[in-house]
């Protein structure tokens, strides 16, 4: 490592997990921790020093990673992901950066859903360039449905969703941001290690069921067809490939085609030491955020 206490750099450092991982690792006296923002008045809540780095922006990275010891890397949810990442890891090695926690999308090595994999050769090349690496591989995050792309999945008690009554794996971004905080402070521990991340296994409908128990009030689940996300998607300007990908893969839930089997709930207890939170808990802790 370059200095006395190794310096971390955090990008995506304002969205869900980063912002959480944030607020985990500035507290932490083994290492420095420094966050990539592409506006600094917008991240001046998150209380560590600030560089500007904006991954559509090249000029940005080198001095960004200037003696910069671990990255926690969150790679974007759009095709850019492979022009963006492949610059970034570049100079990354060019500046000494040692060790990549990087934060991907759930799937298995062998999954044939498209966006899944596409995370996937960003972790090959972060392998291939040399670096020491753990891949983190979140399944669906609670958070989605207090917001996801600008909009709720609840209104009023009602839930809506495009993935017929499947079964989910879920996880919650504050717990992921733990794994990443422990991957980081302890990163020779987890170096070479791939985790898929997942706490609770539930449906919609069983989602519903939950809030309703914990919250008092009453919550349903309504499927809507696969057909309309993506008209919506696109509608706001997002990413048409990688949301067709999106698409198909609720296309298949609805279908009853699940893509493959969730993560077990111990790599998180591996890790945590702990189970992770439960629709139960999350409902519980979130309560405020849920009322209608």
């Amino acid at each position: 490592m370059n200095n006395a206490l190794p310096r971390v750099l955090v990008t995506g450092a304002t969205g869900k997990v980063g912002s959480a991982l944030v607020s985990r690792l500035r507290n932490e006296v083994s290492i420095d921790v420094i966050a990539g923002v592409r506006s600094r008045q917008k991240a001046s809540y998150l209380d560590v020093p600030l560089v500007h780095l904006d991954f559509d922006r090249i000029e940005t990275l080198r001095p960004a990673m200037q003696d910069i010891d671990i990255v926690f890397m969150m790679t974007g949810y759009t095709v850019d992901m492979f022009r963006q990442s492949k610059a970034f890891l570049n100079i990354a090695k060019i500046e000494g950066v040692k060790h990549i926690v990087h934060l991907g999308a759930c799937g298995d090595d062998d999954t044939m859903v498209a966006h899944w994999g596409w995370q996937q050769f960003v972790e090959r090349y972060i392998e291939w360039s040399g670096f020491s690496f753990t891949h983190l591989r979140p399944d669906i995050y609670m958070q989605n449905l207090l917001g996801y792309g600008g909009t709720r999945a609840v209104d009023g008690g009602v839930i809506q969703h495009y993935v017929g009554d499947a079964r989910i794996s879920w996880v919650d971004c504050d717990d992921v941001a733990e794994v990443a905080r422990t991957c980081i402070v302890n990163w020779s521990e987890h170096a070479g290690a791939t985790y898929r991340l997942a706490s609770d296994v539930k449906t919609f409908s069983e989602v519903a069921a939950e809030l309703s128990t914990v919250l008092g009030k009453p919550f349903t689940y309504e499927p809507r067809p696969a057909t309309e996300f993506l008209e919506k998607a696109v509608a706001v300007g997002a990413d048409g490939a990688y949301m067709h990908s999106a698409y198909e893969n609720y296309a298949a839930y609805t279908a009853g085609r699940e893509p493959e089997p969730g993560a077990p709930f111990s790599i998180m207890q591996k890790i945590l030491r702990r189970p992770g939170t439960t629709w139960a808990e999350f409902a519980q802790r979130h309560r405020a955020d849920f009322d209608y």
